[in-house]
């Protein structure tokens, strides 16, 4: 890697962090030496870009300073027309209006040549998914986890029964095909998950409820991961 593309890559990190950052940690995620990043924090500075910081404290950008926008690379922008196509394929109608207009913005100051190569890309994800009745689900349910608000649905379990819950929604996870939504059930007064594809009846609830620190996304997912 030369001197310019380690800079680049050491800015966009102070860039990307709200808090100081120490060499140490620098260091590790660059996979350079300390001693290298002084010497790369002390160009940065000598080029007039407004770090704050020092040795054994850290390192972050200076409250309200404005930088020139980053470009980003050819594979960089490859890699988020792709995730913003999948979203425009397999998220809601709403999600999927966000991310066209994202990425009309984001193509508007692109250089002629990649926006060439973004119209030829070769990888398409059909958008029929939008439309459907589980996507309009998804929409309610994210609008619901958002505010915190219960939900009521009618639920088509595996063995083809159907149940009536009270669930307090805390987020949707995709599985390549099919959506889930993760959420407290009130009838088993634990985590439930439950397919989209699969709700047959949805109302939001006025009623509200709180999360605690045995009752959020990030905890269920904490239950699941493998020991280290």
């Amino acid at each position: 890697m030369s001197k310019s593309e380690r800079l680049f890559e050491l800015l966009t990190l102070l860039r990307a962090k709200r808090y100081a950052v120490t060499a140490a940690e620098l260091a590790s995620v660059m996979e350079v030496s300390e001693r290298t990043i002084y010497r790369d924090i002390q160009s940065l500075l000598n080029s007039s870009v407004p770090i704050q910081g020092e040795a054994g404290v850290g390192y972050m950008l200076q409250a309200g300073s404005h930088l020139p926008p980053l470009m980003f690379t050819e594979k960089e922008m490859m890699a988020l027309e792709l995730g913003m196509r999948m979203v425009r394929a397999w998220s809601d109608e709403e999600l999927a209006k966000a991310s066209q207009s994202a990425s009309t913005k984001i193509q508007s100051v692109l250089p002629d040549k990649l926006k060439q190569q973004i119209d030829s890309f070769p990888i398409i994800v059909p958008d029929y998914h939008i439309q459907s009745d589980t996507a309009k689900r998804g929409q309610l349910l994210r609008h619901a986890t958002d505010m915190q608000h219960k939900v009521s649905v009618h639920y088509i379990a595996e063995n083809g029964s159907m149940t009536e819950r009270i669930l307090q929604p805390l987020g949707q996870i995709f599985w390549g095909k099919n959506w889930t939504l993760v959420a407290w059930c009130e009838l088993r007064d634990e985590y439930r998950h439950f397919r989209l594809d699969r709700i047959q009846k949805l109302a939001v609830l006025e009623e509200a409820f709180s999360l605690s620190e045995t009752k959020s996304l990030p905890h269920y997912i904490s239950l699941y991961k493998p020991p280290e």
